[in-house]
C-alpha cells in the first residue's frame, strides 16, 4: 500500500512544482492584506497607504523568491531531480535517437 502524504508534504510538492504561481499568489495576498491593514488606520493619505502596501508586498515577494531559491538548492543537493535536469535528459535522449536515424 502506498503511504498517505501529509498535508505539509503535499503543499511542499505543489510549491516545488509551481514556484512562480506560489510567489505571485503570495505577492497578491500581500498587497490585499497590506491595503486592508493600512485602510483601517486613519490619518494617512491614500497615496501613502498604497505606497506602504506596495513596499510590504515587495518585501514579502523578495522573501518568497529567496525561499524558492533555497528550496531549489535543497532539491538539487538532495538529488531529488529538478525539472530542469529532467527536461534536459529528455531533450538529450530525443536528440540522440533522431541523429542515429
Amino acid at each position: 500500500m502506498a503511504e498517505e502524504k501529509s498535508a505539509l508534504q503535499s503543499a511542499r510538492e505543489w510549491v516545488v512544482d509551481h514556484k512562480l504561481r506560489a510567489v505571485g499568489t503570495l505577492w497578491l495576498s500581500g498587497i490585499v492584506g497590506s491595503i486592508a491593514y493600512n485602510w483601517s488606520r486613519p490619518g494617512m493619505k491614500t497615496s501613502v497607504k498604497i505606497i506602504h502596501a506596495r513596499l510590504h508586498a515587495q518585501a514579502l515577494t523578495l522573501a518568497a523568491l529567496a525561499g524558492s531559491a533555497l528550496v531549489e538548492y535543497y532539491d538539487h543537493q538532495q538529488g531529488s531531480g529538478s525539472k530542469v535536469h529532467q527536461y534536459a535528459k529528455q531533450i538529450l535522449s530525443s536528440d540522440g535517437s533522431s541523429q542515429k536515424e
